[in-house]
């Protein structure tokens, strides 16, 4: 499986609007960060998965080169995550269908409050010029089960996300963990034997809704991944001076990385 980091920012995206700290004037690509999103292809089925619609969900595709997309699933429902929904009408003209969205509860209700012209069967009332994207919305009523989707095993991980319930997803000994501020005693179960992790890491500083530096590496000693990639990044980290702390099995994330991993 091939494995692309279409964005690893926090949610205003790196650098800040009126910002002039060292990492937002900085002209390193590896401190430009747009909003938190992924693309996984499967090679040998062409299976291409999306996890989150960022907010800079079109510039991604365009960047990467992405015509293909046959399942989405969503962490949770806030702007950052969902906000490039409507981007996905281009993938709709090119496949000609509408694409399955998978999320819990909170998601997928939010989705449908906020989105319901991106839905088949409400569409009829959005009958108005031009293309509407389509979705098929899916409810993750069971987390922690896994779920299959054209023979790919994905296994949702509820994590705390301050007071709300976010979902991480597992595809063999591949996760990725984002927008968390506590992983639950059943959802740590559930993610020992990686070989690579990516995992919420915001700022220094406590935040109340996410990972921040030193609790992302406590994490990473419970769970012990083989490689770990820390996104949703915030200014605080500038790519050079702040990588270099890390030991070598930990690594910041940057928009564009891309690796391969082995899905059984």
């Amino acid at each position: 499986m091939k494995l692309t980091i279409l964005g690893c920012g926090t949610s205003t995206g790196v650098p800040l609007i009126g910002c002039t700290c060292q990492t937002c004037l900085s002209s390193s690509l590896k401190n430009k960060r747009t909003r938190a999103s992924l693309y996984i292809q499967d090679p040998n089925t062409t299976l291409s998965l999306l996890i989150d619609a960022s907010t800079d969900f079109r510039w991604q595709c365009l960047r990467e080169n992405i015509s293909k997309i046959d399942l989405i699933l969503i962490t949770h429902p806030h702007a950052d995550h969902v906000g490039g929904l409507d981007d996905i009408r281009n993938f709709n003209f090119i496949q000609k269908m509408a694409i399955p969205l998978y999320g819990n509860t909170w998601t997928i209700e939010s989705i449908q409050n906020r989105f319901p012209y991106m839905i088949e069967e409400y569409q009829a009332q959005y009958s108005y010029g031009g293309g509407l994207p389509q979705i098929k919305p899916q409810t993750i009523s069971n987390p922690n089960r896994s779920f299959s989707f054209k023979n790919l095993e994905i296994t949702p991980i509820p994590v705390e996300h301050g007071t709300q319930e976010c979902l991480g997803f597992r595809i063999g000994k591949f996760a990725y963990i984002t927008d968390c501020s506590k992983i639950p005693p059943d959802s740590i179960k559930l993610l020992y034997n990686l070989d690579f992790l990516i995992l919420d890491c915001v700022r220094i500083k406590p935040h109340p809704t996410h990972l921040n530096w030193d609790e992302a590496q406590e994490v990473v000693k419970i769970l012990t991944p083989k490689k770990t990639y820390f996104t949703h990044l915030g200014h605080d980290f500038e790519y050079e001076q702040w990588n270099k702390k890390l030991p070598s099995h930990i690594e910041l994330a940057y928009d564009g990385l891309t690796f391969n991993f082995d899905e059984i």
